[in-house]
């Protein structure tokens, strides 16, 4: 009985460490993994982006392995995951020109010129979306070989895939490019903690 004692707790111990459990931001739930195009993503990092001290969304960023540096993410030719969650309701079309406006504003304008086509389709996708409502999400993915493909609240949204490289590449500098849409978030998205130091709902 003993014997059968030890080799049960032997067992559990080999058994490895506990699953990694979900990281909560505000309230919204980032699984530590993600299936993209057939291979599992690790979330590297997730955080709040803020307008002043109100809360705007999460975001969270899954890549094939862990990067530390914009330049690491930039670099990494795997498939990559950018999932955001509405904190705030917010209009479409206010969405897709902040989009705009900070992929031109991280971009060199040789890198937004190769990214037009995709610039434009985002835009025209939440354009159409009209608002984006408190507890709606969408995710970008880029799939080599096939190209960025997004989804609004789960499904995928209609047409081709967007072919162009590059477009993701600038879609990610909102975010981690030198004029970050949030500093703080910026650093969540590659993994570095720091203290907010912010208050608000």
């Amino acid at each position: 009985m003993r014997v059968l004692i030890i080799t049960a707790l032997l067992a559990g111990c080999l058994a490895g460490p506990a699953l990694a459990q979900p990281v909560d931001v505000a309230g919204v739930k980032y699984e530590p993994t993600a299936d993209v195009a057939g291979q599992k993503l690790q979330l590297n990092g997730a955080g709040i982006r803020y307008k002043a001290i109100f809360k705007v969304y999460t975001a969270g960023l899954y890549l094939n392995a862990k990067a530390g540096t914009p330049e690491a993410v930039l670099a990494n030719t795997g498939p990559k995951r950018l999932h955001i969650q509405m904190l705030r309701d917010i209009d479409g079309n206010e969405l897709g020109k902040l989009f705009t406006k900070g992929m031109e504003e991280n971009a060199t304008r040789e890198e937004f010129a190769r990214a037009i086509t995709g610039v434009l389709r985002i835009a025209e996708i939440f354009a159409a979306k009209k608002k984006l409502s408190t507890g709606e999400h969408f995710s970008v993915e880029w799939i080599p070989g096939t190209g960025t493909v997004v989804y609004v609240n789960g499904a995928r949204v209609a047409g081709e895939p967007i072919k162009e490289a590059e477009f993701f590449s600038v879609l990610l500098k909102i975010w981690l490019g030198k004029a970050p849409a949030d500093a703080l978030l910026k650093d969540a998205l590659l993994g570095i903690q720091r203290s907010s130091g912010r208050q608000g709902n």
